[in-house]
């Protein structure tokens, strides 16, 4: 079943996606597009780098809209100026300075593809690959992929594999699981960019967010740690109240963390009481339409991206360009540069461990 027209029409065309327009072979392999749908929710998904497509939800008046950035081909996707829509994210989420780290006496060095650094594991990272599809049906896809030994600079043979679950309480649940045969560094996420209100819908500075994190992880100004983690107490990171995500933004030149990732673009150390547990990490609420986003993790931290660097030259499903600071990320993670920082948890899988974790993003409406 490619498509959700059958049962739920108003769902197609809050879409506007056609299956044909994603079918291509590459390097062999087929990639195709998926449809999920349970509840008030239709997910669209594409293995070519594992990608969330589209996310159609229903505001308080029951109007659906695609909320989830992306286009409407592969060749959007290859094509895009930012290279992680919706994608999953490795072998490494997030930045290694210099794209160096040491690993049991051996130096490893990655591609640089974010300036001085490596980002997202690299220009040929898991976002760039087409996934297998173990199986799938209405309501899961189950993806996996085999990175080898050498691939982007790591260490061993990763067999990965992710599903995306999108059951009856309007929850998608994704679940990675990893093992290796070397050891290697391993922090899975997904790259999808939100705006409650649609995508291409405009400003995303108005949308309220709470981050459950009494510290934020500040960096230098190629966005790598400073290697420690500072309170949010008095500072424009503090969102554990709630509040619009534009009310500080007037600050940016005036601190220096902000300045550094040219607004909100930080490693948020989430309130944890054990390592591994499921806790909610952020709430997100578009006044206007009602919509609400909470994510759930087994991470121990969160990346608050505020779409500082969208600059309107990628244009969506709709046909809008996706314009700056109209979009956010909520990338659940390990810190950044972990590799690098014994102060940080470790992401190291080693032979004949399970690297297994799952988080949750939770669609509702508040009236």
């Amino acid at each position: 079943m490619y498509g959700c027209a059958t049962h739920q029409p108003k769902q197609e065309n809050c879409f506007k996606l056609n299956p044909e327009n994603f079918r291509k072979t590459i390097d062999g392999k087929t990639v195709d597009l998926y449809f999920l749908k349970n509840g008030n929710l239709s997910v669209a998904i594409t293995n070519y780098g594992g990608r969330i497509v589209g996310l159609c939800a229903p505001d308080k008046n029951g109007k659906m809209e695609d909320v989830v950035l992306g286009f409407n081909s592969l060749e959007g996707y290859q094509n895009a100026k930012e290279a992680f829509h919706g994608a999953l994210i490795g072998r490494v989420g997030n930045r290694i300075a210099k794209g160096k780290f040491t690993l049991d006496g051996t130096e490893y060095t990655l591609p640089l593809n974010n300036g001085v650094n490596h980002l997202h594991g690299g220009p040929g990272g898991f976002h760039n690959v087409v996934w297998s599809v173990k199986s799938n049906n209405d309501s899961t896809i189950v993806l996996d992929y085999l990175s080898k030994d050498g691939e982007m600079g790591y260490p061993g043979n990763l067999n990965v594999e992710v599903q995306y679950l999108l059951d009856s309480k309007n929850e998608l649940v994704i679940s990675y699981k990893a093992t290796t045969d070397k050891s290697t560094p391993v922090n899975l996420t997904n790259h999808a960019f939100f705006n409650l209100a649609g995508e291409g819908n405009g400003t995303i500075n108005n949308h309220i967010l709470t981050i459950n994190a009494d510290a934020y992880t500040p960096i230098d100004s190629t966005m790598i740690p400073l290697g420690s983690n500072e309170s949010v107490e008095g500072t424009p990171f503090d969102f554990r109240k709630g509040k619009a995500i534009g009310t500080d933004l007037s600050k940016q030149d005036e601190n220096v963390q902000l300045k550094n990732g040219k607004g909100y673009d930080h490693n948020f150390a989430l309130n944890k009481t054990a390592l591994g547990e499921m806790t909610l990490a952020a709430t997100v609420v578009e006044p206007v339409s009602g919509r609400k986003l909470e994510i759930f993790t087994q991470e121990p931290a969160l990346q608050f991206y505020g779409g500082n660097f969208m600059a309107g030259l990628d244009k969506g499903k709709s046909g809008k360009p996706y314009n700056y600071r109209e979009s956010f990320a909520l990338e659940t993670q390990h810190f950044p540069d972990s590799p690098n920082n014994s102060n940080f948890p470790s992401i190291i899988l080693k032979p004949g461990e399970t690297y297994q974790t799952s988080s949750i993003y939770k669609f509702s409406v508040e009236k």
